[in-house]
C-alpha cells in the first residue's frame, strides 16, 4: 500500500468511528435513533422507554411485531418491539404493570463505563436514572443502562442496573421480545421442554412442560424457570428461526393472547395475535438483589437463521446446538 492510500484508509476508519448518531424526530414527537450496519439491516430505538421499535434484516423485512393499535402517546406504553420491564415484571408488586421504565423518557449515556464507548452508527447507549416522581412509589435510587448493538443478522441488548442508593434493593426485570411471525399456529418454540413453568392462566400454578416443543392453538402465558441460554422460535411458513441467547436472565416468558384475550386488550388489533409471539428474557422467580454501588448486568442476543428441514420436520438438535 502506498503512503497516500494508507493515510486515506486511516482517515476513513477514523471518520467511521466518530460518526454522530442518526437521530430523527418523528410525527408523534418521539426522538428515534436509527441504527444501521454495512449489510443493510437496521434498528430503530426510541428515547421514550428506551425501546427498540423496529429491527429489519438486510432484505428490509421487519422482524419485530408492532401492534396495529399501538398507542404512540405518553404516558402509555407502546405495544410491540422490545419493551423494558423494570423494576417490576407484570403485576408482581405494588407498581404499575411491568414497572415504569417503559414509559419514561431515557437519555443518551455518554459514560457507559465499564463498557468501552461506542462511536459508530450501529450501537447506542441509553440511561434512565431514578426521578423524584418514581421515588414516591419506588423509593430506591438507581441507574438503568441499556446498550443496543446491531450487527449482520443479530441484535444485542445489554441491560445494567446500578444501585446508587444507601441501602440494598431488589427488582424483577424482563426484555419483552415481540417477534413477528407469519402464522402463530405454525410456530414452535424449542429449548424449554421438560422445564418447570408458572402458568399465569392457572393462578400461577407450577407445572412441568411435557411437550417436545411449545406450539400454539390457544392462549399461552407462562414463565419458564431456570431456562437454557439458548431458545429457538421456529416459523415454518417463513422458514425462519429466531434464536434467543441470554445471560443473567434465567427465566423466559412465552405469551400469545389468542383471539378472546386479544379482544380485551385495547391497544391490540383483533387479528394481531396471529402474527405475534412474545418470548421474554427475564429475571422473575428470584428477584435480583443489589447492595449499594453494586451493578447487575444481563445480555440478550436475537439472531435469525434459515430453518432447515429433515424429512419434512425441523431437527431441533440442529436448531439448538448446530448454530455458532
Amino acid at each position: 500500500m502506498i503512503k497516500g492510500q494508507a493515510h486515506l484508509v486511516f482517515f476513513e476508519r477514523f471518520r467511521l468511528r466518530t460518526m454522530p448518531l442518526n437521530i430523527v424526530h418523528d410525527g408523534n414527537g418521539f426522538s428515534r435513533i436509527i441504527l444501521t450496519e454495512p449489510t443493510g439491516s437496521s434498528a430503530e430505538v426510541l428515547l421514550y422507554g428506551g425501546q427498540v421499535v423496529s429491527w429489519k434484516n438486510e432484505r428490509r423485512e421487519e422482524l419485530l411485531f408492532m401492534s396495529s393499535k399501538a398507542i404512540w402517546k405518553p404516558p402509555k406504553a407502546i405495544r410491540g418491539g422490545i419493551p423494558v420491564c423494570f423494576p417490576q415484571f407484570g403485576n408482581l408488586g405494588s407498581l404499575e404493570q411491568h414497572g415504569f421504565a417503559r414509559n419514561r423518557l431515557w437519555s443518551l449515556d455518554n459514560d457507559p463505563s465499564p463498557l468501552p464507548p461506542t462511536n459508530n452508527q450501529s450501537s447506542v447507549d441509553l440511561i434512565l436514572k431514578s426521578a423524584e416522581e418514581d421515588l414516591k412509589t419506588w423509593p430506591r435510587r438507581f441507574e438503568l443502562r441499556l446498550r443496543i448493538s446491531l450487527s449482520a443478522g443479530k441484535l444485542t441488548l445489554i441491560p445494567r442496573v446500578r444501585n446508587t442508593d444507601s441501602k440494598a434493593f431488589s427488582f424483577t426485570f424482563a426484555l419483552s421480545n415481540y417477534l413477528s411471525v407469519s402464522d402463530i399456529s405454525e410456530v414452535r418454540v424449542e429449548g424449554l421442554e421438560t422445564l418447570d413453568y408458572f402458568d399465569n392462566l392457572a393462578r400461577r400454578e407450577r407445572f412441568t412442560e411435557q411437550a417436545d416443543a411449545i406450539t400454539f392453538d390457544g392462549e399461552v402465558n407462562r414463565v419458564y424457570l431456570d431456562t437454557p441460554t439458548k431458545i429457538a422460535m421456529i416459523d415454518h411458513e417463513k422458514k425462519r428461526t429466531f434464536v434467543l441467547r441470554k445471560d443473567g436472565m434465567p427465566d423466559a416468558v412465552v405469551w400469545n393472547p389468542w383471539d378472546k384475550k386479544t379482544k380485551t386488550v385495547p391497544d391490540l388489533g383483533v387479528e394481531d395475535y396471529k402474527t405475534m409471539l412474545c418470548v421474554d428474557s427475564a429475571a422473575i422467580e428470584t428477584p435480583i438483589v443489589l447492595k449499594p454501588f453494586e451493578e447487575w448486568k444481563g445480555r440478550q442476543e436475537l439472531s435469525t437463521v434459515s430453518s432447515s428441514y429433515c424429512s419434512g420436520q425441523l431437527d431441533p438438535r440442529k436448531v439448538l446446538h448446530g448454530f455458532h
